[in-house]
């Protein structure tokens, strides 16, 4: 949560919030809460310059979310992109008059316009690095006979080492250059291969690409890929190829079909023909924790039954770690296969299994998980400095609109009483602390019971559901943090107590944990 401080406003521009109405409010319901708020927060109903003034603030906060939120043009694009889709370069070339279906597709075109400008920059870079080391010194060791004298100690060697990068350019909206290279070496003998590669967007259910490769091991290479989407949960790829070498040319086709057969299972059927022909079936599911792979391989020469399972490690920065040593990091790949034994050893097995799961958790507890703690702790804190300045001047406007709650609260407890009906008599709003919460923490709470009985209307308290900083009266009293409301309130003589998440609605009165106060 703190990585994603560094982007984050402190505002309280959210509209709906600001006039208390839910997200789908009609224009009589909009007309309603602004009429509510204009009788509260009206300058003319001031007599005291400095609440006068601060009156003047909050009406036009009020008059100017009423003003986008009942045209049906600024509405619309409020809606997909918030206050600052206002204010985005090629709103002004809108047309006013059209209806919020045309002004949403035109605002949406000029933004996919901005994001063709971006995409002449854009390369997404593609890179895997393979290193393969050979430990089977650790476990295969030789007859002492045949070791050479002062050889105790294993040797760990890297036989093997695969670079590969990839990057792409735009040229158009449709078409996209690949131009990718790699490098490989095995026990001292290796080479290397380029491939530029065309490829056009033919429809939204397909594409096709062009492939030129060479290299120093194999020849001239040419080949012709297409996707194609069958339906919304398969599709279908298909390439072919033609290698030039020595020996003359080969050519290769492979086809594979796959389907989406739930959220995290795709099925594949391959079907390859060339110098290795073979038909392939397997079923791969992917989830958060795990990968698990099941194939079956009939062809020449090779013919197998394969399964698979990865556990994966996972942590807050996106750093993932899974079983087969294979780290993800951006759009960066690296792999590192260990050769741990050529023969089943009951030691292999235990050092290649127990072995890198003691040294990650230990890892994980000890260094990883308090080093990112302190980094998001420090980050927090930096964000808090950046915006305490802001946080100052939403505290000062939210005091203001309490102070000119406080008779509209009076006149509202008066009626509530008279009928037994609402009444707040405390509310806190920010970050509660239990005492089985185990850390030294503080609660980091504000008082919002005169801005909640305000909202009281006929014995009832709706709060929509959105952020309650956009609340009037409200401000955020610990930044970057998880946010709650409790409310003790009188209803019928009986005292009630409730408590709701922040961005959850509340309605009350509602069945909630009822104070005994015979005590």
């Amino acid at each position: 949560m703190a990585a994603a401080l560094v982007d984050e406003e402190i505002n309280n521009d959210d509209f709906y919030a600001l006039l208390n109405v839910r997200r789908e409010a009609t224009q009589d319901e909009l007309k309603a809460a602004y009429r509510r708020l204009c009788m509260l927060y009206h300058p003319d109903k001031h007599r005291d310059p400095d609440l006068k003034q601060q009156a003047e603030t909050l009406f036009n906060l009020v008059h100017q979310a009423y003003e986008v939120l009942s045209d049906p043009q600024s509405r619309a694009i409020y809606d997909i992109y918030g206050k600052k889709g206002l204010e985005m370069e090629g709103w002004e070339v809108v047309e006013r008059k059209k209806a919020a279906a045309e002004i949403r597709e035109e605002f949406e075109r000029l933004q996919r316009e901005r994001e063709e400008r971006r995409l002449q920059q854009r390369t997404n870079p593609k890179g895997t690095i393979s290193v393969g080391l050979d430990a089977t010194d650790l476990f295969d060791r030789y007859d002492e006979e045949f070791e050479e004298p002062g050889s105790r100690f294993p040797q760990i060697e890297i036989n093997k080492m695969h670079i590969s990068q990839s990057i792409e350019a735009p040229l158009t909206t449709t078409d996209t250059a690949v131009l990718a290279g790699s490098l490989s070496t095995q026990n001292g003998n290796g080479g290397g291969s380029i491939n530029i590669a065309l490829r056009r967007v033919t429809s939204a259910k397909g594409w096709g690409e062009l492939e030129f490769g060479a290299g120093d091991i194999q020849g001239p290479l040419f080949g012709m890929k297409i996707f194609r989407n069958l339906t919304s949960q398969s599709f279908i790829t298909t390439h072919c190829g033609l290698q030039f070498s020595s020996r003359g040319i080969r050519p290769g086709l492979t086809t594979v079909l796959a389907r989406n057969l739930d959220k995290n299972t795709m099925g594949y059927l391959q079907w390859r023909w060339g110098s290795q022909s073979a038909m392939n079936t397997s079923l791969v599911r992917d989830t958060k924790t795990s990968h698990l792979t099941i194939a079956l391989q009939l062809g020449i020469p090779h013919s197998f039954m394969l399964m698979s399972y990865q556990y994966k490690f996972q942590d807050d920065d996106q750093t993932k770690v899974k079983g087969t040593i294979k780290l993800n990091r951006a759009s960066q790949t690296y792999f590192f296969p260990i050769h741990l034994t050529d023969q089943l050893l009951p030691s292999a097995i235990f050092y290649a299994t127990v072995g890198p799961l003691v040294i990650y958790f230990a890892m994980h507890r000890l260094i990883i998980k308090p080093y990112l703690q302190l980094q998001k702790e420090k980050e927090l804190e930096k964000h808090r400095e950046n915006s305490s300045s802001t946080i100052a001047l939403k505290k000062q406007e939210a005091e203001a609109a309490v102070r000119l709650m406080q008779e509209s609260v009076r006149r509202i407890i008066e009626v509530e009483e008279s009928k037994l009906g609402l009444i707040i008599t405390n509310a806190w709003y920010g970050k509660f602390v239990t005492d089985s919460s185990g850390r030294n923490e503080r609660a980091k709470v504000i008082d919002v019971t005169v801005p909640l009985q305000c909202l009281v209307k006929e014995s009832k308290l709706i709060l929509t559901e959105a952020c309650k900083t956009g609340v009037p009266g409200f401000y955020d009293p610990c930044v970057g943090e998880d946010k709650s409301l409790k409310v003790i309130y009188l209803f019928r003589g009986v005292l009630h107590q409730v408590m709701t998440a922040d961005n959850e609605s509340l309605r009350i009165p509602k069945q909630s944990h009822r104070i005994d106060t015979d005590g």
